[in-house]
């Protein structure tokens, strides 16, 4: 009997959850369409296209947003095992508030661990192709970054002159064996070559750096040795990450057994860690979301409770997303760990499931 019942409740929480993933695609696929559509607008293309990169793009999404996805889920089942008395039902076959929310959560869990390793990898792909079909759409044609084995290369463009800059490596705020070649229209009239070079800023700094000047004719004998050179560009260290470093194209699997060569790529070690962890921290957070759920739902019999379900899903969902926000936004800024920043926000709803085990096992 035992058996029967389990399976009837992961089940139904599964029909559950999948329906609540399957609005949430549909919903990311109506509000992505229109920001492709937009970008397609000036070009020769079919409706097809924007539509394959919504659909590319929004199971991306749909992974940031899995926690709250779980936990508006939970609320649903629990709210409709409720309205139609099975939460009673399973109740006289010995099966408390706690058992059946810890059942659900340990399901929650399972789905989590199922993510990393099976569908993960598959959102990676399709983000990989979102992002690579978008470059060959790019109108902004005039600055481009490419960071390949051969080094970084940039171009960049404005209204005096134009700029090709390659570097050996990027390595924190420094770009490494630097050089600028600058052009007026066709004709190059400066080159500028420095071992290290500080882009954190938009303003980028050089220590002793070498400018030969070719619009006045002087040949590399008599290149003008600068000891503190800048050099204003378009490009700071964040912009440059931000542009080639999308994390999201890497899947778990492939982090784990690609570490190494991803910091040799240029991904910072800290980076790297704080990205596993948060995959780590997955399955956990699913789980716990489940048992916030529970607190506020399943506690009581009460079948008339619509509007503080929904009033209660809405407000957790925003005050876990910001602050999860602003705990990532501590660790990235050095105020905090980095790491702690991942499992704050996972630690703070633990502690607060811990109290509310208590009133759920009462009732």
């Amino acid at each position: 009997m035992n058996t029967v019942i389990n399976k009837y409740l992961i089940l139904g929480f599964v029909k559950s959850l999948l329906n609540t993933i399957l609005i949430f695609i549909a919903l990311g696929i109506i509000l992505n369409l229109f920001e492709e559509i937009e970008f397609f607008k000036n070009l020769n293309e079919s409706f097809s296209l924007p539509f394959l990169l919504s659909l590319s793009f929004v199971p991306t999404l749909i992974m940031e947003l899995l926690p709250f996805i779980i936990f508006i889920s939970s609320m649903w089942y629990f709210s409709f095992l409720k309205s139609n008395t099975d939460l009673l039902s399973v109740k006289t076959f010995g099966y408390s508030n706690l058992r059946i929310t810890v059942l659900l959560s340990f399901s929650a869990f399972i789905f989590g661990v199922i993510v990393l390793f099976a569908i993960n990898p598959v959102t990676s792909i399709m983000v990989k192709f979102y992002e690579q079909t978008k470059a060959q759409y790019s109108r902004d044609v005039d600055h481009l970054i490419s960071i390949n084995k051969n080094g970084v290369w940039i171009k960049e463009k404005d209204i005096i002159s134009s700029r090709i800059i390659t570097a050996q490596s990027i390595e924190e705020n420094f770009l490494q064996d630097v050089t600028i070649y600058v052009f007026d229209k066709n004709t190059m009239t400066q080159r500028i070559q420095a071992d290290k070079v500080n882009i954190k800023n938009s303003i980028w700094k050089m220590k002793e750096a070498l400018v030969y000047n070719f619009k006045n004719n002087i040949t590399s004998e008599g290149a003008q040795k600068i000891e503190n050179f800048t050099f204003e560009s378009n490009y700071t260290f964040d912009k440059i990450n931000s542009l080639y470093r999308n994390l999201n194209t890497v899947s778990f699997v492939s982090l784990i057994s690609e570490y190494r060569e991803l910091n040799k790529k240029g991904y910072s070690i800290k980076i790297l860690d704080e990205r596993i962890h948060r995959f780590i921290s997955l399955p956990v957070f699913l789980a716990l979301m489940v048992f916030l759920a529970s607190i506020f739902s399943i506690g009581s019999l009460k079948k008339n409770q619509n509007f503080y379900i929904i009033l209660v899903s809405i407000m957790t969902c925003v005050v876990i997303y910001y602050f999860k926000d602003l705990s990532l936004a501590l660790g990235q800024t050095d105020r905090i760990n980095l790491t702690l920043s991942v499992w704050m926000p996972i630690i703070a709803v633990t502690l607060f499931c811990s109290i509310g085990v208590i009133q759920i096992n009462e009732k």
